[in-house]
């Protein structure tokens, strides 16, 4: 389920043009990939005509199903394209089959190839004939809208190269998984299409090498549980990004960046810079020093915020539990009751959009300042803290240091709230054996954590919500989604009724909301039972068994919305075990 997106501030900004391609060869390879894409938008649109010829029969349900899936690869060759230079218009043609909420407020509603999937795959629902033939009308537009904007595109070198390498990106965390084909089931072959098609559009540039061998592992794959993508990533996926970023560095084009999650100096997604901790910050200035670190972690640590000067950050986020607490749910400020939901883990939560498992919070500050001023979690008052924080000199320099300002009278709250999000961004670690093994230590991992990743990603269903490489709900490659699921979370375990919390439901009406919660990050979670929002589980192996019986409504529980799949994994007590060694691994060092 899709259900919140977060719009990052780019800050768009060239920091250096090195002008050594000349302007008429520049143009004339841009035109050249310019025509490429009009002649597959044009493709594209004629196999979808030839389904729109089909009749619309059950007993046609098979060649429906073949004209799907040509319609699919002919999109699957514009991919790297669409997603980078349209994504709104790609989103339309291939976004989730779920209603999805923008941060606005907006409702979208579903449409394109993943909606129609479901409607001829296993066979055709000759009661939904209207909407497919709706859909399909609205995809031949969509297709022409793609035609229009390549005709009238000014593409850049830059440009082209960063999307090409997004795209293998892209295939790496989404196309090896069924991600958006989970019935047509063709995700190696549409992975091969993808890949040939850039393998075109970069080769006039020069050679890169990794694209032939990718691909033939591709067209010649073993069954899809089978399917080593460990190895596909190491020997192939790797070799072919970092080819693409040294021909890149060979040519020499304009520098153009922008602030975002994946750093585009990444050579591949487990390089030890490839992520950005200050991508969601609102401006540039709220970006970690180590001035704030140090600011930040002493006011973590001091109880000074709170109404009551007994509760600290750090007492629900403990450093020794990676930064939980190991309770079911914590006790409020008076020690009297327990709080609504359970306490996530603050390591890589700056590699999120959206906080808390409502998503309420857009930024770590504003995080911070919703659990300061929360009644029940520290019910402080910052008018007051911050005349507290202004009499104490040893925080009065360091304020002073860390934001610099001539004639310094006072605190701001801002300054709180950002100093404390710059301690947790500082807690942003992606260092574990299983990083180690993909930067190429083969002895980091044992064989049964690869079989787990393997699984992870394959038959377990898990990497297509746990995105690779971070594992949390944020979507790649381009990072500016945060998904919630709905899952069935029982009240109680082993119960048949589903938890009354509601929560994006609370903050963003909609049935499909109703207890929909943020997909959390799934690295360092061998160190943070119990799980899910409200605790109920108390190990690894109880949150594997509710996934494997295919969560509510696998047990028994009505679950009227649930996008998780309910359909059972079917995962036998050694493959269980395989997979949590993976999650094991990826414990931070």
């Amino acid at each position: 389920m899709r259900s919140i997106s977060k719009l990052v501030t780019l800050g768009l900004s060239v920091l250096l043009v090195v002008p050594l391609l000349s302007l008429r060869q520049e143009d004339a390879r841009t035109e050249q990939i310019k025509q490429q894409l009009i002649c597959q938008t044009d493709s594209l649109s004629g196999a979808i005509q030839l389904l729109q010829t089909t009749k619309l029969d059950i007993s046609q349900s098979q060649i429906l199903q073949q004209r799907f899936r040509k319609v699919r690869l002919a999109y699957k060759r514009l991919e790297w394209a669409t997603e980078y230079f349209a994504p709104l218009i790609a989103r339309q043609v291939n976004g989730p089959p779920v209603p999805e909420t923008e941060l606005s407020g907006l409702v979208i509603q579903p449409k394109g190839l993943q909606v129609i999937e479901q409607i001829i795959f296993p066979h055709f629902s000759p009661d939904k004939k209207q909407e497919l033939e709706d859909l399909l009308s609205q995809l031949a537009v969509n297709a022409t809208e793609f035609r229009e904007y390549f005709r009238h595109a000014d593409l850049q070198n830059w440009q082209i190269f960063d999307a090409a390498k997004l795209e293998v990106f892209r295939i790496e965390t989404l196309g090896l998984n069924d991600f958006d084909d989970p019935l047509s089931k063709r995700c190696f072959t549409e992975s091969a299409t993808a890949l040939q098609s850039l393998q075109e559009v970069t080769g006039r540039y020069g050679e890169v090498t990794g694209f032939n061998p990718a691909i033939t592992d591709l067209q010649h794959p073993v069954a899809f549980d089978l399917f080593d993508r460990a190895d596909f990533i190491i020997r192939y996926a790797n070799p072919l990004t970092r080819s693409l970023k040294s021909l890149k560095a060979g040519i020499k084009m304009p520098d153009v960046r922008y602030n975002r999650l994946l750093n585009q100096d990444a050579a591949t997604l487990f390089d030890a810079n490839a992520f950005n901790r200050n991508a969601y910050t609102a401006e540039s200035g709220d970006s970690v020093t180590t001035e704030k670190i140090v600011l930040g972690k002493k006011l973590f640590f001091d109880p000074i915020l709170s109404g009551n000067n007994k509760r600290s950050c750090a007492s629900c986020h403990n450093p020794k539990l990676a930064f939980t607490d190991g309770l079911v749910k914590n006790l409020d400020v008076t020690g009297k009751k327990m709080i609504q939901r359970n306490t996530p883990t603050l390591i890589n939560a700056a590699l999120q959009p959206a906080q808390f498992y409502d998503m309420r919070a857009p930024s770590l500050e504003d995080q911070v300042m919703a659990v300061v001023q929360n009644r029940e979690e520290m019910h402080g008052d910052m008018k007051i803290a911050i005349n507290k924080l202004w009499s104490d000199s040893s925080y009065r320099k360091l304020f002073s240091l860390t934001y610099p300002q001539q004639g310094r009278i006072r605190i701001d709250t801002s300054e709180v709230m950002n100093a404390l999000a710059g301690y947790i961004r500082n807690l942003t670690a992606l260092n574990s054996r299983f990083d180690a093994y993909m930067q190429g230590n083969k002895h980091a991992l044992k064989s049964a954590e690869i079989v787990g990743f393997n699984l992870f990603m394959g038959k377990a269903r898990c990497g297509t919500c746990h995105y690779l490489p971070l594992f949390n709900g944020v979507q790649p490659p381009r990072y500016m989604q945060m998904e919630a699921e709905v899952l069935g979370v029982p009240q109680k375990r082993g119960g048949k009724r589903i938890d009354p919390d509601l929560g994006l439901y609370i903050i963003q009406s909609g049935d499909f909301n109703k207890h929909a919660f943020k997909t959390t990050n799934v690295r360092n979670s061998a160190r943070t039972a119990p799980y899910m929002h409200n605790g109920v589980f108390r190990t690894m192996e109880e949150v594997i068994d509710f996934y494997n019986k295919g969560g509510g409504i696998g047990a028994g529980i009505k679950v009227p919305n649930q996008t998780l799949d309910s359909a059972p994994l079917h995962l036998n007590q050694k493959e269980k075990t395989n997979l949590i060694a993976f999650i094991k691994s990826l414990n931070s060092i």
